[in-house]
């Protein structure tokens, strides 16, 4: 049934906490939501895929382990697959810093691979928006692949096709800094949006077929990636700043123009309230960006100390409840053709109520309640990408032929 829904949304056609699992949801919302295709486009789960004695094919606790996706709970919440993220934190724009960023991100790419590779006839690479319903049909979990800033591209746009060989599909050109691409939502502009750099960057995206991720973008980079792409906007991970005034939610009218664009916002869980970045919080979270440096006893003493602070002080006290009023309000402003779900899973994502990744057949019982189709669950869970998606492979396709 699943299959049958996301094929036809691709082809076009109007087809049809406490919390930490999905027993919390009825046994009708569980049984839709298993019928669904899903997929979730921002899991940052890759920074745990070095780790010394952790196992993603296995079923993690949440009192015993910091990550919030696995292979186990995947089964358990009905994710059927989603985009694993190549993420380099921004460094200095020289000729060093391009160097080391690269680096990394290639050894986390090389992570990537090798990890789908171990559990074949569980997971599988998906490169094409068609592969999904392919690959879900066969029994197994899909694994698309998105790069999180484009710093380690340094200033050679070249390196794109060597990033789309390894399967990235979704691309954003900065993160919580400036980049030599564009402005971020999080810091003093420099480019007033894109540099010329990054207009080029948009032109050989739109070229490979690899779609933009405006999240964490400024306003003024937004605007500009909008005018100048020939395809479609994702948001992999973004809120509304009606619901939260903060610098990384996008304003209801760009909203707005991002689905006559025809793009996707992907409600997140973050920026739903004050977010506890203290310094003790930041501390835990350096550790965390190595964590595949830490041995299993070094591990656990990180999970114990989150545990504790999360206890004291949650990154941001908040539940459910918020999460849901956020989608409700994106769902209205947008509409059903163009609202996606990227929790920001293991990069800071989750609240009450939703802490992992099996509590979402909870997100689907409210939909329905809300008195949503299954027709417009489909085209949320993962319909509106994967239409996105085909979009930007056609687009490419004719580049390449003309």
């Amino acid at each position: 049934m699943k299959q049958c829904l996301t094929l036809a949304l691709l082809l076009g056609l109007s087809a049809p906490a406490a919390a930490q699992s999905q027993d919390s949801a009825a046994p009708d919302a569980k049984a839709l939501h298993a019928r669904l295709l899903t997929l979730d486009t921002h899991l940052d789960t890759p920074m745990h895929f070095s780790r010394p004695g952790w196992d993603f094919g296995k079923k993690h606790s949440l009192d015993e382990d910091l990550a919030q996706v696995d292979l186990g709970r995947m089964d358990e919440g009905s994710l059927d697959g989603g985009f694993l993220v190549i993420y380099t934190e921004q460094g200095p724009l020289t000729a060093e810093g391009y160097a080391a960023a690269r680096s990394f991100a290639l050894k986390r790419s090389d992570e990537i691979l090798s990890t789908v590779a171990k559990y074949p006839g569980r997971l599988t690479l998906a490169t094409r928006a068609a592969d999904a319903a392919r690959i879900d049909a066969a029994g197994q979990r899909f694994a698309y692949v998105s790069m999180e800033n484009s710093y380690p591209l340094g200033e050679d746009l070249s390196l794109l096709s060597e990033f789309y060989r390894r399967g990235v599909r979704l691309a954003g050109p900065v993160h919580s800094k400036n980049s030599q691409f564009a402005d971020s939502a999080t810091d003093t502009p420099k480019w007033n949006g894109l540099s010329p750099l990054g207009r080029q960057w948009v032109a050989e995206m739109n070229r490979l077929g690899i779609v933009i991720d405006g999240s964490h973008s400024s306003d003024a980079t937004f605007d500009q990636m909008l005018a100048l792409s020939k395809t479609p906007l994702i948001l992999s991970h973004s809120g509304s700043k009606t619901i939260w005034d903060n610098p990384r939610n996008l304003d209801d009218a760009r909203i707005r123009k991002l689905a006559e664009a025809g793009g996707v916002i992907c409600v997140t869980s973050v920026f739903l309230a004050t977010m506890n970045f203290t310094p003790e919080r930041n501390a835990l979270f350096a550790k965390l960006e190595h964590i595949g440096s830490l041995s299993p006893a070094e591990q656990a003493a990180l999970t114990k100390e989150t545990r504790a602070l999360d206890a004291k002080q949650p990154i941001q006290d908040t539940d459910f409840e918020a999460f849901m009023k956020s989608v409700l309000h994106i769902i209205k402003v947008a509409g059903v053709d163009h609202v996606g779900f990227g929790a920001d899973w293991d990069g800071g994502g989750g609240l009450r109520g939703l802490e992992d990744i099996g509590a979402l057949p909870k997100v689907t019982e409210r939909l329905r309640a809300a008195g949503y189709s299954e027709e417009d669950l489909a085209k949320m869970w993962s319909g509106n990408v994967l239409r996105v998606m085909k979009q930007a492979e056609d687009y490419s396709a004719r580049q390449r032929s003309n």
